[in-house]
């Protein structure tokens, strides 16, 4: 309000000064030339819908593109720092810009990376390159209790919560998953008339504190529960075990953004910090998970349920599988998050240290999954800094049947990484509460630079596949990718890793995991 009130006075003042011109003395034309300038340009940053910074900073909001064209460099600091103030990439912040604005094109000159270094990983061409499918292929969800199967987009909104994300962002995201046919995972924040309104589908996440269908002592509600999973939007349920950026702790909303709506919305007290648990009270034991992911798909009505979480123990995801296959029970889907991952608040010691990177937890699901013989019955999404068509298609190569993107999602809808989402005054309206900060962010800009994003990032991947003599997602394979491991050496993912056959753990596993299969107990996590 005072920024606004700051360009009111200008105007008042640059009004004055013209006035005092032509009235009083010629001399006032000096006061003028110097006044209204910079009241026409607050007027202007006011009214005008592109940009939300200049919206919340009209004026003085105009310093930070400035400084970016003197000194390009200053990026890093202004725009190129992850959530946990770690650098992203240059080329991939600005694919993601570019191609939410729709002014992707092709640039001159060759890679900036060296090549040689080791970790470079890179996907292989074909000499008998591939058209480009005209349609994006789509990825059926639902195994065989599912009764209402749901077919997936390549990429699909991350999880983030409304109470996290302001109205406006979850309303522009909504809209550009409505637009492009791509699905939004609510978060655990509870489903919220911003997720409804637009129309587009969701993915409704549950996590430890039961948001949106929760008893007055934190309890699950069944029925709440199954009220809210049958509206038409929901198409399918996921149940969050874990986060990729703070697995094992939970999620805190400081009480400052628990206003009436997110209060009613989440079903707790306005004004209290809400912290999530780190567990379930559902299910203690691997066998009792995979009976409560059979009560939700009841609850739901055969939509397809699944779970998301950041794999830690090989060991008690193994022992999950074999409840799975005791229980004669399997969830639609899995989404593996990975400690890459981004959040608006976590321990950085968590952040840095805890957690399986997104490549290692692929592997270890999708081996997991193929050596009992359940991966046909399961897709895999993934989750955890994917951001361009390079990326999808590398964690598909890894496993994965689809991709979930947040931060990326977040760039297209005004985010510039303040690193302000704890303190309610996100600069550009996307992790606020404040409607004030909210209004800056218009939503139909916005929802047409989601839905952009995801069609230009998904077409990006084809083409990458297409170009490796692929069409289908399914023809990829693992020696498709490769790694420089030193100067002199590079290997293909077949190479660097082990792939199970179907069954193989069953039958007769292989040594480096026979003691971790022969230790997984479907009736206790062990440690």
């Amino acid at each position: 309000m005072i920024r606004i009130g700051l360009v009111v006075l200008s105007v008042v003042a640059a009004l004055a000064a013209v006035g005092a011109a032509g009235w009083v003395s010629p001399w006032w034309w000096i006061a003028a030339a110097v006044l209204v300038p910079p009241a026409l340009l607050g007027v202007w940053d006011l009214l005008q819908r592109k940009h939300s910074v200049l919206r919340n900073y009209p004026v003085v909001g105009h310093a930070r593109f400035l400084l970016e064209r003197i000194r390009p460099e200053l990026q890093q600091y202004f725009i190129e720092r992850n959530f946990d103030g770690r650098p992203f990439d240059r080329d991939v912040r600005s694919i993601v810009y570019e191609r939410a604005k729709g002014t992707d094109a092709e640039e001159p000159y060759g890679t900036e990376r060296d090549v040689y270094q080791p970790g470079y990983e890179f996907l292989v061409p074909s000499m008998a390159p591939r058209p480009v499918p005209k349609e994006p292929p789509r990825v059926r969800i639902g195994g065989p209790d599912c009764t209402r199967p749901y077919d997936m987009a390549l990429l699909n909104v991350s999880a983030m919560s409304f109470g996290s994300l302001s109205s406006n962002a979850v309303l522009a995201l909504n809209g550009g998953a409505a637009a492009g046919g791509f699905a939004q995972d609510t978060g655990e924040g509870g489903l919220s008339e911003y997720h409804l309104r637009p129309g587009g589908d969701l993915v409704w996440e549950i996590g430890t504190g039961y948001f949106g269908c929760r008893t007055s002592d934190g309890g699950f509600d069944a029925g709440e529960f199954a009220d809210k999973a049958a509206h038409d939007q929901v198409k399918c349920v996921s149940l969050k075990l874990s986060q990729g950026a703070k697995p094992g702790i939970g999620g805190v909303l400081p009480g400052a953004k628990v206003n009436a709506e997110i209060a009613r919305v989440r079903d707790v007290p306005q004004g209290r910090t809400v912290i999530s648990p780190p567990y379930h009270q559902v299910f203690s034991t691997p066998r009792e998970l995979v009976r409560f992911i059979a009560r939700m798909r009841q609850l739901a009505d055969g939509k397809p349920t699944g779970f998301k979480l950041c794999p830690g123990s090989r060991q008690q995801f193994l022992a999950v599988c074999k409840a799975m296959l005791e229980e004669g029970v399997t969830p639609d889907f899995i989404i593996v998050d990975g400690a890459e991952g981004g959040t608006g608040a976590a321990p950085l010691e968590f952040a840095d240290h805890v957690g399986t990177p997104l490549t290692e937890g692929l592997l270890t699901v999708h081996n997991s999954l193929v050596g009992v013989g359940l991966r046909d019955r399961i897709k895999i999404g993934a989750s955890g800094k994917i951001a361009t068509g390079t990326d999808l298609v590398k964690r598909l190569v890894q496993g994965a049947d689809y991709g979930n993107a947040a931060r990326a999602m977040m760039f297209a809808v005004g985010c510039i990484q303040a690193q302000r989402c704890h303190t309610n005054a996100c600069p550009t309206g996307v992790t606020t509460q404040d409607p004030r900060r909210a209004r800056a962010l218009d939503v139909g800009d916005k929802t047409a630079r989601v839905q952009r994003l995801q069609e230009a990032t998904v077409a990006s991947a084809l083409q990458i596949m297409a170009s490796m003599g692929v069409t289908d997602p399914a023809q990829l394979r693992p020696h498709m990718l490769r790694r420089r491991l030193d100067p002199y050496t590079v290997l293909s993912y077949e190479e660097m890793y082990e792939w199970l056959s179907p069954g193989q753990l069953t039958a007769e596993p292989p040594d480096s995991w026979a003691a971790d299969w022969k230790a997984a107990d479907p009736d206790r996590f062990t440690v």
